[in-house]
């Protein structure tokens, strides 16, 4: 039995429970976030990765929605870490914070609300089980920003999510790729993309109906610098350009760096993880687990003695 935070409080995992009849449950009212947690046996330590962004966008959502937390940005960093060490984390962990509207009347309203948080925890390696994956482009388009806000985590939009990925598991694919209305690449079911092609790595803009991506925004900082110094573009891509792609792969904090195979059975590149993908990969691993001092303020350790610093400073 594990440990979640729930409703100003650490309970059992069971006792962490709301209403059927909540609005949360009901209508997906609410936002959360997604954080990592990298587990360095040499230091032995548990490196949060970037905290003060996840913290700082789960209360941007809030904001977006208009839900009214009654918890500040260093209480949610604080009870976050606080929940790692109850649950004993010495291996790599997802966590996952959410606020939730907490009341059970009947209407779907945003307004005049209480909303509660919780926070839970579980122990995650590779998120997809494959070292590349097969994709497919989805029948379900993203949903626009101006009908669910995209730049937001809204517990509901992923019902888009669940259904483009349901698709492509239904035709024997591992995940799917999602196009905006205008039928340009958004995003992956819940992971954004990046494409290799003439000596260019090209990703979607935050623009494009998805979401402002901490480890896609991390990405996109390694790679202009050294040791990789690759030219990065940010702009749209059409269906038919990842078909020709030299390299493609998924980032997130649940996908970290995913090589992709093939997408609606063309094969990419040579089939295999491209050069520029494994470097890449690798770069994000080694400065996620602490082993690039220059990055030491994207990670918040739980077991140190710097656990109690502000978001701020992490």
């Amino acid at each position: 039995m594990g440990v979640t935070y729930h409703r100003n409080d650490f309970v059992d995992d069971a006792a962490a429970t709301i209403s059927v009849r909540a609005k949360a449950f009901n209508y997906g009212l609410g936002c959360f976030g997604g954080v990592r947690g990298y587990w360095d046996e040499k230091q032995g330590e548990l490196h949060v990765f970037r905290l003060a962004d996840h913290v700082e966008r789960l209360f941007e959502s809030a904001h977006i929605l208009g839900l009214v937390p009654t918890v500040s940005q260093d209480d949610v960093a604080r009870i976050l870490c606080e929940l790692l060490r109850r649950n004993d984390a010495r291996e790599d962990h997802y966590i996952r914070p959410l606020f939730f509207v907490d009341s059970d009347e009947l209407s779907p309203t945003l307004t005049d609300v209480p909303t509660s948080l919780s926070i839970y925890c579980l122990p995650l390696g590779r998120y997809f089980k494959s070292e590349s994956i097969d994709l497919c482009v989805s029948s379900w388009r993203r949903v626009a920003d101006n009908a669910i806000p995209a730049r937001a985590k809204p517990t509901g939009a992923y019902l888009n999510s669940a259904l483009a990925r349901a698709e492509a598991k239904r035709n024997g694919f591992d995940d799917a790729v999602v196009l905006t209305e205008s039928g340009e690449v958004s995003e992956a079911s819940a992971a954004h993309l990046f494409m290799v092609r003439r000596g260019e790595l090209v990703s979607p803009p935050s623009t494009a109906d998805n979401l402002e991506g901490i480890t896609r925004r991390s990405i996109l900082e390694l790679a202009v610098a050294a040791p990789l110094n690759l030219k990065v573009v940010e702009r749209r891509i059409s269906r038919t350009e990842l078909y020709v792609a030299d390299e493609v792969f998924l980032s997130g904090t649940a996908a970290e760096v995913t090589p992709v195979a093939s997408i609606d059975r063309r094969r990419i590149g040579t089939g295999k993880v491209g050069p520029a993908t494994a470097a890449i990969a690798a770069r994000f691993r080694d400065v996620a687990r602490g082993g690039d001092p220059a990055y030491a303020s994207w990670l918040t350790p739980v077991w140190g003695r710097e656990t109690k610093r502000s978001v701020a400073a992490s």
